[in-house]
């Protein structure tokens, strides 16, 4: 059996990340899953970092969870993109009015023997110039029935449950923990991407789709993400991603100065700016004053996966260029953080970098 990973500082993850390297080239082909790779994380307990011990978890502190998701994004950011969605399924469950869904889906998913997901980011991010809901929820009696659909759902093919948003005719809002073989559910198919098409992120659809109350999670309310129920979108474990892909790049810059001294200097450069950036992230978390807010870090982390992945890329030169080679990977990975859960702030911060207009 496996180390059970108990802390970031465990030698045990040093080993998960290494057998996470290791496999991260099996993700290249078409239609790959990192089915390998989350079955080795839930036999080192990773799962069971993000929910409380009432529930069979280990209740790492945010500061910890930071450091566990940046050590996993520098060895595969497919695999932790994939458990982000995977966990704030299971935060949202655990958290959720519903003591049904938690006794018939929090127990399996801690052991990674099923997995959920989420149908969330029409509620916060995406679709959100659209005059309608895209995904709609009729109430009744006994539950709800839904029509429409999510666009942005990461493995939903491969899920047991997604946790998914719908929008009354009143504007209120619910989420709903669905069960996948639920009549009605489809799970599209994920357009291929630029990275990470292994998450195989694309639609939910549901075609009149009912669902009973006893799955209810939360609502129906206003704003229902804004409720505090689970993981946050668009917060520090977005960033956290970012800085552990930079991290990656860098350590192969780190890794090339010792024979090539041109090196040296550039990755000295960006190694310090990723621990300033580390550093100010868990002051995010400290209750004290932070030097950056939340919008701030997620600017300089994605500008730092950036440069950081292109850095790698030009001390790889031709190699570098050719499929498999992990610089090039990296580089198609930091276009993520300008899509994914990025306010609109954000955006326009990163626009005026990348035109070097000075806000």
């Amino acid at each position: 059996m496996p180390a059970r990973i108990t802390s970031p500082d465990d030698p045990a993850l040093d080993d998960l990340a290494a057998q996470l390297v290791d496999l991260a080239p099996t993700l290249q082909p078409p239609d790959s899953w990192p089915h390998e790779q989350l079955q080795r994380c839930a036999a080192a307990g990773v799962f069971e970092w993000f929910v409380a011990e009432e529930f069979g978890g280990q209740a790492w502190n945010e500061a910890d969870l930071l450091r566990g998701y940046c050590r996993l994004a520098a060895a595969c950011l497919t695999t932790t993109f994939v458990i982000t969605q995977r966990t704030g399924a299971m935060q949202r469950i655990a958290a959720g009015a519903s003591d049904f869904a938690r006794a018939e889906v929090l127990p399996s998913l801690i052991a990674g023997r099923t997995f959920a997901t989420v149908g969330i980011s029409h509620l916060t991010t995406s679709r959100q110039h659209v005059s309608r809901p895209v995904l709609t929820a009729i109430e009744s009696a006994d539950g709800f029935t839904l029509d429409g659909y999510s666009p942005w759902v990461t493995g939903a093919e491969f899920a047991q449950h997604v946790v998914v948003g719908a929008t009354l005719p009143d504007n209120r809002q619910i989420l709903v923990c669905l069960p996948t073989d639920t009549p009605g559910v489809v799970a599209g198919t994920s357009a291929p991407l630029i990275g990470l098409s292994a998450s195989h992120t694309g639609p939910l659809r549901c075609q009149h789709v009912f669902v009973s109350r006893e799955w209810l999670l939360a609502g129906p309310v206003p704003e229902v993400m804004k409720q505090g129920l689970g993981a946050r979108t668009g917060g520090s474990q977005t960033s956290a991603l970012a800085i552990g892909l930079a991290g990656a790049a860098i350590q192969f810059l780190q890794s090339q100065s010792i024979h090539r001294g041109d090196l040296t200097d550039p990755a000295e450069a960006l190694a310090a700016e990723r621990d300033s950036l580390l550093a100010a992230m868990l002051q995010l978390t400290s209750g004290s004053a932070p030097t950056l807010t939340n919008n701030e870090l997620r600017v300089r982390a994605n500008s730092l996966a950036l440069r950081a992945s292109q850095a790698a890329l030009a001390a790889a030169k031709g190699a570098g260029y050719v499929v498999g080679h992990p610089a090039g990977r990296w580089c198609q990975e930091a276009l993520f953080f300008l899509v994914w859960s990025c306010p609109a702030p954000v955006l326009q911060a990163n626009l005026c970098e990348l035109a070097c207009i000075q806000e």
